[in-house]
């Protein structure tokens, strides 16, 4: 009986939640990439250099980094349901007002203030599914959430090269099109959550009531039992050395995935191809991605171990890096792109599966919000050195040579975290898989 409840709850929140946040993924990873398309017609109109673009596509990040760690604790004080409709109606704002750039200081301003507005969704949502979902079950949901990423490059890469077919309709750019149309759904969405989305289990009211009563026990229990060696304060979140080492990881993984967003358009676009074709086969690698990240994920959620799960995948990518950087055929940069994109999405989930294993409470949110903002320095880095090798050199490749070799040290950093097993406090970074199993 007890595993028919648990059957039947995992079942019912995995359809409320899931497709739910994904779709809130899917218009955040939008409107956080779709420079990548405007840029093939903006940053002539406004006066980019390949430099200033790479540095203000990478400066979102600095306003993320800033803004994250707060947001996410906020989030642990106030709920998801309201802090997550609030960072995504000012985002949404803030992302059709990038229609309205009128040269490379209003460009770097919007871009910072869009990464403030955004900060603390991604973390907030990894924390929001660590309030419902098991340990034994967190990275296969969460590789269901993390496949929003990808499908928005595969969707949205027609789409917005189609958006840029609209210059000249009421006297607007393509790009500008392109910006405002794709803020509105988050506009919407944000007030969607408000009515939507429940804050923790025990106020779901969807839950028939002993499937409810079996999640709030099972999760208590699972909050008790690491509570031995679960780090609560928010401080231990963000000094835990496991944090800062997650965080190395997380930044050559991230730098890899805004290479892709923001660059692979105009990587492609030098091979000599139209605006449209460029949308079509940009969408291709994301697409074999989001099947090999979601069957990564469960391979790893089925044997417990999380480690060779980031490692292999980190250099997968590595490799298709240094493909792309070396290809000269269009064929051959799309597979590069390929193997990239299953190598980055593949390494996230079980990734975002091992903090939550040693943290709890608000050293959770402090330690998830470290590790995605210290992390996504590397969408800073990766896209904004990509930029300036591409004007000094006139290449492409030494900036896909240079993110190539942050994800061998994100591999090496997750095998060095692993084999640290003399230490109690790292070893308990997969232990407690097996026990919750």
């Amino acid at each position: 009986m007890a595993a028919s409840v648990e059957q039947r709850a995992l079942r019912r929140i995995t359809w409320r939640i899931v497709p739910f946040v994904m779709v809130l993924y899917f218009i955040a990873f939008v409107d956080r990439v779709n420079i990548g398309f405007a840029a093939l017609t903006m940053n002539k109109e406004i006066g980019l250099s390949a430099s200033a673009y790479g540095f203000g596509a990478g400066i979102f990040f600095l306003g993320y980094f800033l803004f994250e760690v707060p947001s996410n604790l906020i989030l642990e004080k106030v709920g998801a349901r309201l802090w997550i409709a609030r960072v995504m109606i000012t985002w949404g704002l803030i992302s059709g007002a990038m229609a309205l750039v009128k040269g490379p200081v209003s460009f770097y301003v919007l871009r910072f203030l869009l990464g403030a507005a955004e900060a603390g969704f991604f973390p907030g949502i990894i924390l929001y599914l660590s309030y419902w979902f098991p340990a034994r079950h967190r990275a296969g949901v969460t590789a269901f959430f993390m496949a929003a990423a990808p499908v928005s490059t595969a969707l949205g890469s027609p789409l917005s090269a189609a958006l840029l077919e609209m210059n000249g309709v009421l006297g607007f750019r393509g790009w500008q099109w392109l910006f405002v149309l794709e803020a509105i759904p988050a506009l919407v969405l944000g007030v969607v959550v408000l009515f939507y989305m429940t804050d923790r289990p025990a106020l779901a009211r969807w839950l028939p009531e002993d499937e409810r009563a079996w999640l709030v026990h099972t999760m208590d229990a699972e909050i008790a039992s690491r509570s031995g060696q679960a780090s609560h304060s928010p401080w231990r979140g963000l000094l835990d050395p496991r944090v800062l080492a997650l965080s190395l990881v997380y930044f050559g993984t991230s730098a890899g995935l805004y290479t892709l967003g923001i660059w692979s358009p105009q990587i492609i676009k030098q091979l000599g191809v139209s605006s449209m074709t460029v949308g079509f086969l940009n969408a291709v690698p994301p697409t074999v991605s989001v099947i090999a990240m979601v069957i990564w994920a469960r391979h790893s959620d089925r044997s417990g171990e999380r480690s060779w799960h980031v490692v292999g995948p980190c250099l997968l990518a590595s490799a298709g890096l240094l493909m792309a950087g070396s290809s000269t055929t269009l064929v051959a940069v799309v597979l590069a792109l390929t193997l990239v994109n299953i190598g980055i999405s593949s390494a996230k989930p079980p990734l975002w599966s091992m903090p939550t294993l040693f943290l709890s409470g608000p050293a959770a949110a402090a330690g998830i919000a470290t590790i995605n903002s210290i992390g996504n320095l590397g969408g800073f880095v990766g896209p904004s050195m990509i930029g300036w090798i591409k004007q000094e050199t006139g290449s492409f490749t030494g900036g896909l040579y240079l993110v190539a070799g942050f994800l061998v040290v994100s591999a090496v950093v997750t095998l060095l975290l692993a084999r640290r097993v003399a230490h109690p406090a790292v070893a308990a970074v997969d232990a407690p898989n097996h026990s919750h199993a």
